[in-house]
């Protein structure tokens, strides 16, 4: 094969003051089945019923908190309900006031072990 009298293509120089790209992030926001596939690699089960197991606990915290309790996990944090009491905000772009109303919030506390390895 002959070779190509072309040159080689170079890349352009970044211009000064521009901004790098940011550096694709390690730890991003992991999905419900990438969990399930987690599971199903460190455990025996396979897919479906590492999928299952994954469903059965989330409806148990879901099913927890909307019962007002709290949930607690080891090693990770506690889940908990709090009320939000009516309070007056400002409506975006036309400057009204508006009154929120009462409510509940989801509150999460991180557990101090896991705080002091991160």
């Amino acid at each position: 094969m002959a070779k190509s009298t072309k040159p080689a293509a170079k890349k352009p120089a970044p211009k000064k003051g521009a901004a790098k790209p940011a550096p694709k992030a390690e730890a991003g926001k992991i999905a419900k089945t990438q969990i399930i596939d987690m599971v199903a690699d460190k455990t025996t089960l396979n897919k479906k019923q590492a999928g299952d197991a994954v469903a059965t606990v989330i409806d148990c915290i879901v099913d927890a908190l909307r019962g007002g309790s709290s949930v607690g996990l080891p090693g990770l944090g506690t889940l908990s309900v709090t009320h939000t009491a009516e309070r007056t905000g400002v409506k975006p772009g036309t400057s009204e006031r508006i009154t929120i109303p009462a409510g509940k919030k989801v509150r999460f506390k991180v557990a101090t072990t896991l705080r002091g390895t991160l």
